[in-house]
Formats: structure tokens, sequence, C-alpha cells
């Protein structure tokens, strides 16, 4: 499926086998993390892939959370260099909906949401 992630990185981390990751998404995040960090790239890791309602629900999503769809991850961030390289890289391989935190960047791709949007948490 990917070249740098297993797919058991975007499971529901509830344990209830949910995984509706978008193969897009997952590509896309390949590429960031080619463009990101010298070769081989700097390593992504996913603080949150995929996640059912009621897990959802516990972490404080939103109810319209683009994690439940499989459209969105959250991305560790521990630097404002490691946030800077994550942003730029994503930017130049099509997310267009980014979240800032202060450990971690959420990445989407809901095409059922609004394009060209930065948020803070």
């Amino acid at each position: 499926m990917a070249k740098y992630f297993s797919n058991r990185e975007f499971d529901c981390k509830c344990s209830c086998g949910l995984n509706n990751i978008d193969p897009h998404l997952v590509r896309m995040l390949d590429l960031v993390r080619e463009h990101a960090g010298p070769p081989p790239g700097m390593p992504l890791v996913i603080n949150s892939g995929c996640r059912c309602a009621q897990h959802n629900a516990s972490v404080g999503g939103s109810p319209t959370s683009s994690h439940l769809s499989g459209h969105a991850v959250d991305v560790r961030a521990l630097s404002d260099a490691t946030r800077f390289r994550i942003i730029t890289s994503a930017l130049l391989h099509g997310f267009t909906r980014i979240g800032i935190a202060k450990t971690f960047i959420h990445l989407d791709n809901d095409p059922s949401k609004p394009p060209s949007v930065f948020w803070v948490y």
C-alpha cells in the first residue's frame, strides 16, 4: 500500500479494528516524507489515523472529523523546525487542509470539506 507506512499505523487507536484510510492520502504522505528530509526522508510518526465514532468522541474530536472517513492523520511534530518541514512538504504535495498544534500537524484531503484552510488548536 505504501512505501514508508504499514497499514496498521492508520488503525483506530481503540483497537476496534477500523481502518478505512484513503489510499490517496497515504500516497501523499509518502511524498511528504520523502521531501521533508534528506534521503531517505524524515520519518513521519502517525499519532492518529482512522477513528471510529466512539474513539473520536473520547479524544474530543469534532463530530464531523475527517479521521472518521479515513481522510485525515495527525503527524507528530515536536519542534518548530519539524512543523515547518512537514507543512512545507505537505503544501508541495497537495495537502490544502492543515491544522497546526503544539505536538502535531493535522493533514487531510477530505473532498467533502472546503480546501485551502489552515487552523490552529
